[in-house]
């Protein structure tokens, strides 16, 4: 029988951070508690990281890429570009909704300027996306829909809504005002 190898301290750094995210927040990511869940000592994060906060942006471009994937994939469906876009935003909130706390850390948790700035950054391709589904939408207007929908997502992913028939209901919410906002 062969036991495999543990992951490479870098690579169990990561898991160990998104992990902790994903329970409790950035707050809940501190260089000990990262460190203690990776099995390695507190200065290693040094040797794979500048700071904890060039870590935090690697699981944030991470995260993020994984979403607009998810975005991308659901937006191949047939049909009208508007019932495209619906469907790319009906995977995303379906996907706030059911890891909240990622969400939550995602969209709005208060963490570093370096964090800050990749989320403006994958704003801007969350818009290039509703732009590309949309080819008469201008990017303000794409901007404008990217902003209500996280806005939307905000506060039930700060405290999640208690049942699935809420969580279903905001959904549907969501989707009817980026149909609004869309429409011609």
């Amino acid at each position: 029988m062969t036991v495999a190898a543990p992951a490479p301290t870098r690579q169990r750094l990561l898991d160990a951070t998104t992990e902790l995210l994903a329970e409790g927040g950035y707050a809940a990511a501190t260089v000990a508690a990262l460190t203690a869940r990776a099995g390695v000592a507190s200065g290693t994060l040094y040797r794979h990281f500048s700071s904890k906060e060039e870590l935090f942006v690697e699981i944030f471009r991470n995260l993020s890429g994984r979403e607009l994937d998810a975005m991308r994939d659901a937006a191949r469906s047939e049909g009208e570009p508007l019932d495209r876009l619906v469907a790319a935003i009906d995977a995303f909130a379906r996907r706030a909704l059911s890891e909240p706390r990622v969400a939550w850390a995602l969209l709005a948790e208060p963490v570093d300027a370096l964090v800050d700035a990749e989320r403006l950054e994958y704003r801007r391709r969350y818009r290039d996306l509703v732009v590309d589904l949309l080819p008469n939408a201008s990017p303000a207007l794409a901007a404008a829909i990217v902003g209500g929908v996280g806005e939307a997502l905000v506060g039930p992913t700060s405290q999640p809504p208690a049942s699935p028939q809420a969580r279903a209901a905001l959904i549907e919410e969501i989707k009817a005002f980026a149909r609004r906002a869309a429409s011609p």
